[in-house]
């Protein structure tokens, strides 16, 4: 911001606002970035293509994996510390969960108001929804 700014205001000003030294600007200006910073930033661009290719859901031990199979040295603590600070965070996969058991012998109760949920007068109809393990009442009004 204060380099793009640079001709528009004082850099002084730019630098009190954002909070850096004057000095530290000039030397970030002159000075080229570090070779270590060039390549966190090359490894970065690989862990989010794997992370991306992966769909989010792996962690940087899978991803370290596949950056060592793809030729690429580095170590699962540095994978970590870059997907952290850039927010890149798995999601574990949810695992699926039969809820419903329709193959089974035991007793159905007969379906009485045919979905007709009208009531001539309160309190005639009651239905109750057993998706959660507390069941959940309601009356039917007309």
């Amino acid at each position: 911001m204060i380099k793009i700014n640079e001709g528009d205001f004082r850099v002084t000003m730019m630098c009190r606002i954002v909070e850096v030294s004057r000095s530290g600007y000039y030397r970030w200006k002159l000075h080229p970035p570090s070779k270590r910073s060039q390549a966190n930033k090359a490894l970065s661009e690989n862990i989010k293509r794997v992370f991306d290719d992966e769909k989010a859901r792996a962690g940087s031990p899978r991803i370290t994996l596949i950056l060592q199979r793809e030729g690429i040295s580095t170590s699962h603590n540095r994978v970590a510390k870059i997907m952290r600070e850039n927010g890149w965070r798995a999601k574990a996969a949810k695992k699926y969960k039969a809820t419903t058991n329709s193959n089974h012998s035991l007793p159905v109760a007969p379906n009485l108001l045919e979905q007709n949920f009208e009531a001539d007068v309160p309190d005639q109809k009651w239905v109750s929804d057993i998706t959660y393990s507390a069941p959940n009442l309601w009356r039917c009004y007309g």
